[in-house]
């Protein structure tokens, strides 16, 4: 009996090396995995020219792209996006991510908070616009067959509407806290929440609209309004928003997107009640790679 049970150890105790030896060659594996996955990514820095001015940029080009995107700035100083851009292209979507003109390699002039001009007039935000058209033109010459976006957030929720408007190239756009409400509206929204983290915690949405409505112009130009240039677009169009952001209302943002839908326009969006303007998170990002995926399909097969 004694000789049994030793046997019986002896049996578990090989069995328990041979399921370490399997887990410790299973985890080695996934290592090259990774890195043949980043090494199949490759890059090309690349310069465009814009109304006069050479942009500097990268693409990224993965192994069996489905689509390709131009990634739109931000109101900062903002060079190439090299992170984002990565983590796209690990999801077979080809990029071009640039640095904003008058900022790292690309020529021209910057103009926002930073150096104390106003970055969301109308001449300015055209001017962005050109600026990503040229990218956009740039990346279909690298690879004419596949269906191309544009992604970028806050300030580019102006700016990509101009180029989907102007350039046929463009078949679908992702957003990410971006306005759908004027830039003049906006600036009364961000100077009224001053940006106080709690402000949802101190104030009603009736509060905001009112203030957004009445409250006098701190600035003098001719507004943008988003929604003129939506009205005149039919591509796929998904918002990512945060219902806590205090540089955008949300809710009004949501509001006009469904009076656009309700004129058939194929926007979506999706609503994170625990996000504030930053939502450049896993789970936004998540969806919107999906999305990309899905709407590319779409549009490949109706080609």
């Amino acid at each position: 009996m004694k000789l049994k049970n030793r046997l019986l150890l002896l049996i578990l105790f090989v069995a328990m090396i041979s399921c370490n030896k399997s887990v410790e060659q299973k985890t080695t594996t996934t290592t090259p995995e990774k890195t043949e996955l980043i090494n199949s990514i490759k890059t090309e820095n690349v310069t465009f020219e814009s109304e006069g001015v050479k942009l500097a940029g990268t693409i990224y080009s993965p192994n069996h792209p489905h689509s390709a995107v131009v990634i739109v700035h931000g109101s900062d100083q903002v060079p190439r996006m090299t992170r984002f851009a990565e983590l796209l292209a690990q999801n077979n979507i080809m990029v071009l991510t640039y640095d904003k003109r008058g900022v790292g390699e690309s020529g021209g002039v910057y103009a926002g908070p930073e150096v104390g001009t106003n970055n969301i007039s109308i001449e300015n935000l055209n001017l962005l616009a050109k600026d990503a058209s040229s990218a956009v033109n740039s990346i279909h010459k690298k690879h004419e067959d596949l269906p191309i976006g544009l992604i970028g957030a806050s300030q580019a929720g102006w700016i990509i509407p101009i180029v989907a408007n102007k350039n046929p190239l463009v078949e679908f756009m992702v957003l990410f806290s971006s306005p759908t409400i004027t830039t003049l509206e906006q600036l009364r929204f961000q100077f009224y929440t001053n940006g106080r983290t709690d402000f949802w915690d101190n104030h009603t949405e009736e509060n905001a609209r009112e203030h957004i409505k009445n409250d006098p112009d701190k600035y003098q130009f001719e507004a943008t309004d988003p929604k003129d240039t939506l009205k005149n677009i039919s591509i796929p169009g998904l918002w990512l928003f945060g219902e806590k952001d205090i540089q955008i209302p949300v809710k009004m943002c949501i509001e006009h997107l469904n009076a656009l839908k309700l004129e058939n326009k194929p926007f979506e969006y999706v609503l994170f009640p625990s996000l504030g303007h930053n939502t450049n998170k896993t789970e936004p990002i998540d969806i919107s790679v999906n999305w990309i995926k899905q709407k590319s399909l779409e549009i490949s097969n109706t080609k």
